[in-house]
């Protein structure tokens, strides 16, 4: 098989760990006989300094072109601490999300046994927690129009937006994706507050009619962000507007030991993008120091996601756990002094 894939390695510790990543697609590749195309693209921060543009049409038309993203993480502490930036890096990730039309951010969240220990929470909690969050990524406070400030620069406002069409495909995604695991999916929003919030609950439950096999709830986002610590293995599916999404699957993140644990899916209209839930972590570019496993997760991901090749995905995992139980990790994870290097771990 043919694999064409657009490679964005991004800032900060992008580049390193989206490296591994790419060495163990072709390690993958090389094992099951395809063939692997590729091509690297500018985004972020160093897109701005090349080009003065956080996703150049160059870019956006590799993307367009490719079978799947394989994507690093932007941000950059030049611009994060300047304010009165006109263009951030960020403006990139939201540019890309809406013109490939990447309206669904799947996040697993799995508990890997060699780093129960590591989790924050006792392990009888999170032993075998395994769920999914699914978060809408095209709309919300995020591309919310009007957006700015006063004059003065005394006052700063921002708009939530969705409309029935949004929320309508996200929620038939997660009910999909419910029927196909445990058949219970959780709705969560602040409905008893939000506008926005209040139409996501009233077309979810006219779509909740259409799945009589799954049992579904409704919880407050508040509600769920304590349910998520306190009981995490009663979730299965859950699906959340933008700003929801972004914080909680943070939080989920924690679950498994370390934020550098977790990849995602963004799937969408256009060609699908496959990253690790982690920032730029700009301090640690450069260093060989940081965790590439939720970026070679993501590439299992990519084989299962972008090209049905459930076998690959199978197999990197399988890597991945035995990177773990042989305790070849790298400093974050790392017990009794006893680390590796990005590249020694990849």
């Amino acid at each position: 098989m043919k694999l064409k894939i657009a490679v964005l390695p991004g800032d900060g510790i992008g580049p390193e760990i989206v490296a591994q990543a790419l060495e163990v697609t072709k390690a993958v590749c090389e094992k099951f006989g395809h063939e692997l195309v590729y091509e690297e693209g500018l985004v972020g921060a160093s897109a701005i300094d090349a080009v003065g543009d956080p996703y150049p049409q160059k870019t956006h038309e590799l993307c367009m072109a490719s079978d799947a993203v394989l994507f690093g993480a932007i941000g950059s502490l030049k611009y994060d601490n300047d304010p009165s930036a006109k263009v951030r890096p960020e403006q990139g990730l939201l540019t890309m999300r809406k013109q490939l039309g990447l309206y669904a951010n799947i996040r697993p969240v799995t508990t890997f046994p060699s780093l129960i220990h590591k989790s924050p929470l006792r392990p009888d909690l999170i032993e075998n927690a395994d769920f999914i969050c699914i978060r809408e990524l095209t709309g919300g406070i995020y591309f919310g129009r009007p957006q700015g400030r006063s004059e003065d620069g005394q006052v700063a406002y921002d708009t939530c937006v969705y409309s029935r069409e949004e929320i309508e495909r996200i929620v038939r995604l997660a009910f999909d994706y419910a029927v196909k695991r445990k058949k219970k999916l959780t709705i969560v929003d602040k409905a008893n507050v939000l506008a926005t919030s209040r139409l996501w609950r009233q077309v979810s439950q006219e779509i909740e009619k259409e799945y009589p096999e799954v049992e579904t709830e409704y919880m407050f986002v508040d509600n769920a962000a304590m349910q998520i610590v306190q009981w995490p293995k009663r979730f299965d599916v859950m699906v959340t507007e933008n700003m929801f999404g972004d914080i909680l699957t943070d939080e989920a993140s924690v679950i498994t030991g370390s934020l550098g644990m977790l990849p995602s899916a963004s799937i969408g209209i256009h060609t699908s993008v496959f990253e690790p839930i982690h920032g730029s972590y700009p301090q640690a570019a450069g260093k060989n120091i940081a965790n590439p496993l939720a970026t070679i997760l993501s590439a299992a991901l990519m084989f299962e996601y972008a090209f049905g090749l459930m076998d690959e995905g199978k197999l990197i995992r399988e890597a991945v756990n035995e990177s773990l139980a042989q305790k070849v990790v790298t400093e974050d994870i790392a017990e009794d002094g006893k680390s590796y290097k990005t590249s020694e771990v990849g």
